[in-house]
């Protein structure tokens, strides 16, 4: 019983994990995007 409620809790955090992150990579990426054009002009 212990270990399924491990799991569900492991599983849980890795979906909060991924959401919280998301945004950031994005960010990063929109950023990163930028940065590439503006030195290539």
């Amino acid at each position: 019983m212990f270990r399924a409620i491990a799991d569900a809790l492991r599983m849980v955090g890795g979906a909060i994990a991924t959401v919280v992150t998301l945004p950031f990579r994005l960010l990063a990426r929109l950023f990163g995007g930028a940065s590439r054009t503006g030195r290539r002009v």
